[in-house]
């Protein structure tokens, strides 16, 4: 398939999720608990079956990972990672910070992603080789003079263990901690990708947590990588740093080795 062609299937997921979700946002749904004690609801449910069926019908070859329904796998060499709701916290609570991620990983690499907020009808496209778009116009990060001039953000502390929230603190404090940012899971990625924020930090993700988010903040002239700046792929281990301004790099991983 061509690229162009994979894009087009990423745009059809992402409104069949879209359509899956809209009609449960506020709407008091209730939710249940999965094994590691995250919240899953009917929407999250409802979406990754819509997108399911059409990747069953279009490209039944290829291998699918969901949050919900695990993996089902084909022959081509070429994986759809869907999260459904990424940040269904947010979601429950009303806040329409929350996202669809769809991304397409060929032979362990991202080369497509979306990163798709249905309520406020808020679109990024990344894909290898070609600029980031925000609703169809092109978006880029912005320059970061220092680590100390830097907004931070990451989805919360309580998603780190004593270890890595050592580490995360001590990049938090050679930032400007007036401007740190807790919550937004993927939302803050596509801000980063848009030039309001200048770095995310998280650990313990999932492919389906991040696999999206590198084709678009690279394409938006970032950068992602784990906490040692190595680029990421399908065996990393969910340390997740993304900058949006690859000067800062070395600053921002020098920082995180400072932890204890």
């Amino acid at each position: 398939m061509s690229l162009e062609t994979d894009i087009a299937l990423a745009h059809r997921l992402a409104d069949a999720a879209a359509a899956a979700i809209r009609p449960h946002f506020r709407s008091g749904l209730a939710a249940e608990r999965k094994s590691d004690a995250s919240p899953v609801t009917e929407a999250d449910r409802a979406a990754e079956e819509a997108m399911r069926r059409i990747l069953k019908a279009e490209v039944p070859r290829d291998t699918v990972i969901g949050e919900e329904f695990g993996s089902t796998n084909g022959d081509s060499g070429r994986s759809w990672v869907l999260d459904p709701i990424d940040g269904t916290v947010s979601f429950l609570g009303g806040r329409p910070i929350f996202g669809t991620l769809i991304a397409l990983v060929i032979e362990g690499w991202p080369v497509l992603g979306i990163i798709d907020q249905p309520i406020l009808k808020e679109r990024w496209l990344g894909a290898t080789g070609l600029p980031t778009t925000f609703n169809g116009q092109n978006c880029r990060t912005r320059a970061c003079p220092s680590l100390a001039e830097a907004s931070l953000a990451t989805s919360g502390p309580h998603y780190f263990d004593d270890h890595q929230g050592s580490h995360f603190m001590a990049l938090a404090a050679r930032t400007n901690h007036k401007r740190m940012m807790m919550g937004g899971d993927c939302y803050n990625y596509g801000l980063l990708a848009s030039g309001h924020i200048d770095l995310v930090c998280e650990a313990n993700l999932k492919l389906h947590d991040w696999a999206a988010l590198v084709p678009i903040i690279e394409g938006a002239g970032g950068t992602v990588c784990d906490w040692n700046g190595d680029p990421l792929h399908a065996g990393s281990d969910g340390h997740v740093l993304a900058l949006g301004d690859p000067a800062r790099l070395e600053d921002a991983v020098e920082a995180l080795a400072c932890g204890h």
